[in-house]
């Protein structure tokens, strides 16, 4: 999910999740810690609904077409657990790269979305405390106001019209860790949101912010674990529920094994974001160029892990296509409206397409 701020142009979804999914990862902690990413899907999710059929579950994520749904909190993949105060209220929140903000819906909550779980209520917790509009976090989110109560009072924007307003305050948040440790951290900054709108669903009580600005997770954890350093592996969805996503902050966070390769980030103004430079994708043993003109500008991509499908310009996506076409040798669907632009084919035996690699 990206900040308001943040354009993405006219992208369009590629015919396979390539940029995000790492099939084999090992992480160890030293210092720093790791704790479980969640699939929203996953028969480990407390959410999980045992009902629905595979088709059911894929279609959330497959069936989206408008350049704004994109960016809807709903289609975050991945929830992060951890928890807020004392006594420790457990908070499901979509782990996303593309913003700063920490928040969960609090009580009183008279505009916000509809929640399964109770809201965090700041008045149960002893730990909790309200920070003050003259703090330099509430500055550094860009758009703290100054409350009747000399509080800290923020809007923060998303993509597509998602919004929460609340006050920022100060807590104590712990991470259980996949080895079973509590590790609680003191004085973490989050905002306790009372005003919440934009197509969340039920099942997600907040929003993990875990760019790279100061407000974000990473940052704050930084300076208490051995270092502003993020990883994580994420396994594709329909994987035994026995192996299980992860993500570990801090020292000993560095990702090791067989076929670890590696990109360097691209540093820009805008600090949030984790840019990547893409030079294209090949379709089996052919290269398609990111840019028909063969200039490649750097940090042409960010990773965003909020929005599942990888989104590509409307050029190249449009010459990915008619290369994959070029190499499965059978017509594809055409004419049938609920695929609106999908490239999709209808086989009785299963369908062996050329393999996608980015560069």
């Amino acid at each position: 999910m990206a900040a308001a701020d943040t354009t993405l142009g006219h992208p369009h979804f590629c015919v396979v999740t390539v940029l995000l999914i790492f099939l084999v990862c090992q992480s160890t902690a030293n210092g720093g810690f790791s704790a479980k990413l969640i699939h929203r899907d996953s028969p480990n999710s407390p959410f999980y609904n045992h009902y629905k059929t595979p088709s059911k579950l894929k279609r959330p994520i497959f069936y989206q077409n408008s350049a704004q749904s994109q960016v809807r909190p709903h289609n975050g993949q991945y929830l992060m657990k951890l928890s807020i105060g004392n006594p420790r209220f457990d908070v499901y929140g979509i782990a996303d790269t593309g913003s700063d903000l920490l928040w969960t819906q609090c009580a009183p909550c008279d505009g916000c979305y509809k929640q399964i779980n109770p809201k965090f209520d700041p008045k149960q917790s002893s730990t909790y405390s309200d920070l003050s509009c003259d703090a330099q976090e509430c500055k550094a989110i860009g758009t703290g106001t100054c409350s009747p109560q000399h509080t800290c009072s923020y809007s923060y924007a998303y993509g597509g019209g998602a919004l929460t307003q609340g006050l920022l305050a100060k807590e104590t948040i712990t991470i259980t860790s996949t080895s079973g440790e509590a590790n609680s951290l003191k004085n973490i900054v989050f905002g306790c949101g009372h005003n919440n709108t934009g197509g969340f669903n039920e099942n997600e009580m907040g929003i993990v912010g875990l760019g790279g600005g100061s407000l974000s997770l990473v940052s704050q954890l930084g300076p208490l674990v051995g270092g502003k350093k993020l990883s994580f592996c994420l396994v594709p969805f329909r994987t035994d529920p026995s192996f299980e996503s992860k993500i570990s902050f801090g020292e000993g966070s560095e990702v090791s094994g067989d076929g670890v390769v590696s990109t360097p980030l691209v540093s820009k103004e805008d600090k949030t974001p984790y840019f990547v430079t893409v030079e294209g994708i090949s379709v089996g043993d052919k290269l398609v160029p990111f840019s028909s003109s063969g200039k490649v500008s750097k940090g042409n991509m960010f990773m965003d892990t909020g929005t599942p499908p990888t989104l590509l310009p409307q050029d190249f996506y449009d010459r990915l296509v008619a290369e994959v076409k070029n190499q499965i040798p059978m017509a594809p669907i055409e004419n049938y409206p609920s695929l609106a632009t999908q490239l999709c084919y209808n086989s009785k035996t299963n369908l062996e397409g050329p393999i996608l690699t980015a560069f």
